[in-house]
């Protein structure tokens, strides 16, 4: 009977911890590629240096409440107490160290992480063009001619170059697992490159408010052998529709939770005419005339 209450103590004490790391699950400290790897690297290390300043300042705050409890005759009453070098030296160097070692770790992390910067792999890293819209992700495959809407696939262990735009309003387009988070800005193509390691199904999500189809705004990474990715873009080749620029317009009107769909061929061009303005801007709840005008071609 005491043995069991015991337990039934400890499963109390210890059912807090287990929620609260059962949320690490599929997230930015369970890492499946090099980039999310590294950018967990750099939070927890920032957690240890926070550490070594927040754990020494609560066990000195119990210390000195304990030591100078109104019981303790050993303790010194000293009002006329202003200024003391040592304390001075303490209170100051730690800080200051902790600063400069964050400051070198988000330094060369800055440099490492870049998202320009290409990841090295045994074959040239699959592009994969991502328009932003309302409320929906466009994936386009440029090199294969096809198009995927709220579900990407591409080859684990190898190398994927993005290429990010919005045809709305700015989003940012994040899959925790791999890494880096980063913004997807109408008539501005940014650039991202990411690795899974593994195979296996990862989230991604706009982390920026955009609307009333917000929340939907999320889509399904699948990380698959190299065999599988290219019998899927053989699926995808026999059947769906066509993403030219009627298809483009309808798929510009705003939807909100979009199951995911494939096209089988891609206007040429199309992911620049987006980015240079040539093609309709999404106008948006409330708005009137939509986004910024339509640039005819050979305007700058």
């Amino acid at each position: 009977m005491v043995r069991s209450q015991k337990s039934q103590r400890w499963l109390f004490l210890a059912a807090p911890l287990a929620l609260a790391l059962a949320g690490c699950a599929g997230g930015v400290l369970d890492p499946q590629g090099p980039v999310g790897a590294a950018n967990a690297k750099i939070l927890l290390d920032a957690l240890g240096a926070m550490l070594l300043v927040v754990i020494p300042t609560i066990a000195a705050a119990l210390a000195f409440a304990w030591w100078f409890r109104a019981s303790n005759t050993r303790a010194r009453y000293q009002p006329g107490f202003v200024y003391s070098g040592r304390l001075e030296l303490v209170v100051w160097a730690i800080p200051i160290l902790i600063v400069n070692f964050l400051g070198g770790v988000i330094w060369f992390g800055a440099h490492d992480l870049d998202p320009f910067r290409p990841i090295a792999g045994q074959k040239d890293p699959l592009q994969v063009q991502v328009v932003a819209l309302d409320w929906k992700w466009l994936f386009i495959y440029p090199e294969q001619g096809i198009a995927s809407v709220n579900e990407l696939t591409v080859p684990a262990g190898e190398p994927v170059h993005f290429s990010l735009t919005s045809a709305a309003v700015m989003n940012m387009f994040f899959v925790p697992q791999l890494g880096t988070m980063i913004a997807a800005m109408p008539r501005m193509a940014t650039q991202l490159h990411l690795k899974a390691d593994h195979t296996g199904e990862f989230y991604g999500q706009s982390t920026q408010f955009s609307g009333d189809g917000f929340s939907d705004m999320h889509f399904t990474l699948h990380a698959v052998p190299q065999d599988e990715f290219a019998r899927w873009i053989k699926t995808v080749e026999e059947g769906g529709p066509w993403l030219d620029r009627a298809g483009y317009m309808e798929l510009l009107r705003e939807s909100q939770n979009v199951r995911p769909f494939t096209y089988q061929s891609v206007e040429p061009g199309l992911f620049d005419d987006i980015v240079a303005g040539l093609l309709p801007f999404a106008e948006g709840p409330g708005s009137e005339g939509g986004g910024p005008p339509v640039r005819p071609r050979g305007a700058k």
